[in-house]
């Protein structure tokens, strides 16, 4: 007589393996990276529990959420497994994450150095597979009054329309700005098109007596300061 197949199925395992009865009687903080997306898609295959699933996902981005979240529907659906409702949840979850990440980006903050600009925008544009082009407008104080996305673009570059920048400044009463977008590929080194930008948009503030602090390209690790390279 065949031998019955074990069951994969998280109802059969013991409370003490199952990640939702884990993370009510533990908490949070006691589950894996695995076990947590487990609990996104609910259940496995036939021949794989939800846990060995979500293992075999993370491990194809050496384990790496911010990885995980670039992953498109369409990948995440070539694991046997995952449909569309759960890549779709995976997707959900992860963005929320993003963006709980980027909500201190909505607070008053006083752009000292560029490092703070990069700080606040990281979180917003350090991941994106796309291209922004995001601007600050500060105070006297080098306070934030408000941020804005002016273009948002492919892997190429954006489209920067100057007299909106400058409109904007005025009606807020900015006396300066950060300029800032994102480099998708990765690579620090600013294009003749971001070159071409920063002096557009100077000579532009320069007419209205507003200053040019900075001009940041961000990736997901790090960034490229005009300002600090003395090339604004």
């Amino acid at each position: 007589m065949p031998q019955k197949q074990a069951s994969f199925s998280i109802k059969n395992w013991s409370d003490d393996d199952k990640p939702r009865e884990k993370l009510v009687q533990k908490g949070k903080s006691s589950l894996s990276d695995a076990e947590l997306v487990a609990i996104l898609i609910g259940s496995g295959s036939r021949n794989e529990s939800a846990v060995a699933l979500s293992k075999k996902i993370l491990a194809s981005v050496e384990n790496n959420l911010n990885e995980l979240g670039k992953l498109s529907l369409k990948q995440l659906m070539e694991f046997h497994g995952i449909g569309e409702a759960k890549a779709v949840t995976i997707v959900a979850a992860l963005e929320i994450g993003r963006r709980r990440r980027g909500s201190d980006f909505q607070k008053t903050t006083k752009i000292g150095s560029s490092r703070d600009a990069f700080n606040l925008l990281q979180p917003r544009i350090g991941d994106l597979a796309h291209e922004e082009f995001w601007i600050l407008y500060l105070n006297n104080a080098n306070k934030v009054l408000h941020s804005a996305l002016l273009s948002k673009g492919g892997l190429t570059g954006t489209l920067v329309d100057v007299r909106i920048v400058m409109r904007q400044a005025l009606e807020l009463g900015a006396v300066a700005l950060v300029l800032a977008h994102n480099h998708p590929s990765g690579t620090l080194r600013p294009s003749k098109g971001d070159r071409d930008v920063t002096t557009k948009v100077k000579q532009a503030a320069l007419a209205l007596d507003i200053t040019i602090l900075d001009h940041i390209i961000v990736t997901e690790k790090d960034y490229f300061s005009f300002a600090d390279e003395g090339v604004l």
